[in-house]
């Protein structure tokens, strides 16, 4: 554990010659495998999509998917967010995460949103934490874990300007 020193985090995009990475990561944090179009999406994400490294050690990532609404607008689908168990909070989540909020309110995308397992209590308190809501419950989102209920969370970035 580190104690009372600066801890180095970088981040980087996913690329096709480190896309391995991505692959290795998820195949440790999450019970479920991805196939090959979330790999494609992450991938065409460019920037939303990142690794984050500990003194050059690959820690966790964020996975986004640019999705484009009815109206047109493009939103945020983030679909994963993941640090491995011993580099847990030292606020590379809460990095992961910013980066892509940061970028979201940059490129003037106003919707950012998720499914999380309705028991999932550390996520959803987490992603509460930086504005996000829980919008929807889904029923019977998982197949295969317990409990099978999602909660979409969702964070509005841009708000209508008020007539002053």
């Amino acid at each position: 554990m580190v104690t009372n020193r600066a801890v180095s985090v970088s981040l980087d995009s996913v690329r096709d010659k480190n896309l391995m990475q991505l692959k290795k990561l998820n195949s440790v944090l999450f019970p479920v495998r991805y196939n090959d179009k979330y790999y494609a999406d992450a991938l065409a994400s460019h920037h939303f999509t990142k690794l984050a490294y500990y003194s050059d050690i690959c820690v966790g990532s964020i996975a986004c998917r640019l999705e484009k609404k009815e109206d047109g607008a493009i939103r945020v689908y983030i679909m994963t967010l993941g640090v491995l168990a011993p580099y847990r909070g030292l606020g590379i989540g809460t990095k992961l995460l910013n980066h892509v909020i940061d970028l979201s309110s940059k490129e003037n995308i106003g919707e950012i949103y998720l499914h999380v397992q309705t028991n999932n209590e550390d996520a959803i308190n987490f992603y509460k934490k930086f504005g996000f809501e829980i919008t929807e419950t889904i029923k019977n989102y998982y197949v295969r874990i317990t409990p099978p209920d999602c909660y979409v969370v969702t964070k509005y970035i841009r708000q209508p300007q008020s007539e002053k």
